[in-house]
């Protein structure tokens, strides 16, 4: 967004808060109120400023407080008998930038255990030097950083059917967002020289399931990196240690994890995850190839399913959007089931590719309502509803269900899946 339509946001956002600002007002009297009425105890030193605190580095590897303890990934319920994923809360995290540990994970033949020293990458085909890389070679070249979400295409896909899932997390987490450090694709392969006529390249994992993709040259030239670090940090197993590919915006499936071989030719491969799997199948039967980008898509994570508000008055709205095809342009929240929409504001920086963080001010009245999010990205696609979704694509389809999500609130404050 320019900074001029910021400013305009902005100030559409503090008038909107000025309109709430009688429901905040009340809240923050009350609360000073409270804080009067106890002033004789607040002011009473607290018994863990009477001791010595613990030791430090105890792990040497941090962990969160054991209050967020319940912070965790979640496996699919009920479980399946061969574990594939594991699922982001993305009601209980801030800003728009996923810690490792909390990154959801999604597998074909389990983790391997990969000694890095011992580990090549080869890139082969229509290049004119083959090349065998170990990892000390690739972390010579020139690297860089860069924030990207990564989706899987089959978030969210139950609720394409019916209404699934209950929290934000069990409906949307296979979705995180990190910053990502490694070296472009376009540099390694000006060190191999690519062929004319080499249009695509075949991406092959280390894993039990050879997991391999077949993606267009033109993404590999443009943004895609090998990457082997995130976060600060170097890959963590689940997440493709020591090196994985990653396409920004694209499948994540396509950013093949445990990377060790390219392959660059003149046609896709046709591999079993592009032919048996990953396909869109369409109303008449007929199978849907290569949807590459993730779709525009957005979710309100705080309040969301599962939570409850306490009472009527002042609550911040917020959530999260993002899109495979560019920057996310605006988002939209109504609070009365889609009858009215206004404008979020939009939390910097907003980046291509990266999950945004939006926020918008709100008074429960303390009836029931239905609320929900929509964005719109800079290609100028705007998020579906579910009805507009399945209308134009078909109730045959499994991946790719960026619709809006609706959150219901009762007249107790309870809030369920609105789908």
């Amino acid at each position: 967004m320019s900074d001029k339509g910021n400013l305009s946001s902005r100030r559409k956002f503090l008038k909107s808060s000025a309109g709430v600002g009688a429901g905040l007002s009340a809240a923050m009297v009350s609360g000073t109120a409270l804080a009067q009425a106890s002033a004789n105890e607040f002011l009473q030193v607290d018994p863990w400023t009477k001791v010595q605190g613990s030791t430090f580095i105890n792990p040497p590897y941090g962990l969160p407080s054991k209050y967020e303890k319940n912070v965790v990934r979640v496996l699919p319920s009920p479980a399946p008998t061969f574990l594939t994923g594991s699922r982001t809360p993305l009601q209980n995290l801030h800003g728009i930038i996923t810690p490792n540990g909390l990154f959801f994970e999604r597998h074909h033949a389990g983790v391997p255990d990969i000694n890095p020293d011992q580990h090549r990458l080869v890139i082969h085909g229509m290049v004119d030097r083959p090349l065998m890389l170990t990892m000390e070679d690739i972390v010579r070249f020139p690297s860089e950083s860069r924030i990207y979400f990564l989706e899987c295409s089959g978030n969210s896909a139950a609720e394409l059917k019916k209404a699934t899932g209950k929290t934000a997390q069990e409906i949307h987490g296979l979705l995180s967002c990190c910053e990502w450090t490694g070296v472009r694709l376009s540099t390694i392969f000006q060190e191999c020289g690519v062929q004319p006529g080499a249009t695509w390249a075949l991406a092959e994992g280390a894993d039990g399931a050879a997991m391999t993709r077949s993606i267009p040259m033109s993404k590999m030239m443009d943004d895609a990196l090998l990457v082997y670090a995130q976060n600060g940090e170097m890959l963590r197993a689940e997440q493709g240690y020591p090196l994985r590919l990653l396409l920004p915006g694209f499948e994540g499936n396509m950013s093949i994890k445990w990377l060790r071989r390219l392959k660059l030719g003149s046609e896709p491969w046709q591999t079993r995850e592009e032919t048996s799997a990953y396909t869109d199948l369409q109303a008449d039967g007929k199978a849907l190839q290569f949807t590459f980008a993730m779709d525009v898509k957005s979710v309100i994570t705080q309040p969301s399913g599962m939570m409850k508000l306490k009472s009527k008055g002042f609550y911040e709205v917020s959530g999260i959007a993002w899109s495979g095809n560019g920057k996310i342009k605006r988002v939209e929240v109504s609070t009365d089931g889609g009858k009215s929409w206004a404008d979020a504001i939009l939390q910097e920086p907003v980046m291509d590719k990266s999950l945004v963080r939006f926020r918008y001010p709100w008074v429960w009245n303390g009836e029931p309502t239905v609320f929900m999010s929509r964005a719109i990205d800079s290609s100028g696609d705007t998020q579906p509803s579910m009805e507009a979704l399945l209308k134009a694509k078909s109730s045959n389809s499994f991946y790719h269900n960026n619709a809006i999500q609706p959150w219901r609130v009762a007249a107790n404050g309870e809030i369920t899946n609105g789908r």
